[in-house]
């Protein structure tokens, strides 16, 4: 057999796509490592498991969150629960207050077994109404001597009186009350005017 048969025979047609088998595979196995390299699976654990961290970090948090927006929702809710309930009460224990204020010193002086009886009755029913309301969280506002405070107070009128500094309450028209730390009603006041400073009669007062 000749070298250009050796060359150009079945054998040589069996090496040359022995080769390109070859090639091919080598080919094959290096685009295969290479998406190996890509996607290495400890990488993607690590990226999984941070993302899975992440997310219940956020989850805590809002749980957190959501735990105390309600604390603080049932803690208002049991304070000021009962908000129209103690605004409509003042109401009665304002009548009440009228109905007393409308008996004169001298007719109350003078007044029969009766009368005493009913008046006394009506102040029984007027300090226990306050009582249990006080007991629900509402409590009196009690302005007169103090500056006065547009949170808390309602200005009526004013009072000339340099005896006390300006914007002192001299007069209580009507009660106020607070539930919690809110204002239920303000005060009714009359304020006093043209008196001195309260920081100047506070200075005099310390010197």
């Amino acid at each position: 057999m000749t070298d250009e048969t050796n060359h150009n025979g079945p054998d040589a047609a069996a090496n040359e796509n022995t080769a390109e088998a070859v090639a091919s595979a080598l080919e094959e196995n290096a685009a295969v490592e290479a998406d190996v390299a890509e996607t290495d699976p400890l990488a993607e654990l690590q990226a999984e498991n941070a993302d899975l961290r992440d997310r219940f970090v956020r989850l805590a948090a809002d749980m957190d969150n959501l735990r105390r927006r309600t604390e603080r929702e049932l803690k208002d809710a049991k304070v000021y629960g009962v908000t129209a309930f103690a605004r409509d009460m003042l109401g009665v224990s304002d009548n009440l207050r009228r109905a007393l204020d409308a008996v004169p010193a001298e007719m109350r002086a003078a007044a029969d077994a009766g009368l005493t009886t009913l008046l006394e009755g009506v102040e029984m029913t007027e300090r226990s109404m306050l009582s249990t309301l006080e007991r629900h969280g509402v409590k009196k506002i009690e302005p007169e001597g103090e500056k006065f405070d547009p949170n808390f107070h309602q200005a009526m009128f004013e009072v000339p009186n340099p005896a006390v500094p300006n914007n002192t309450v001299v007069q209580v028209v009507q009660a106020g009350y607070t539930i919690g730390d809110r204002v239920l009603r303000p005060a009714m006041v009359g304020v006093a005017k043209g008196g001195p400073k309260a920081e100047v009669a506070e200075a005099t007062d310390k010197a």
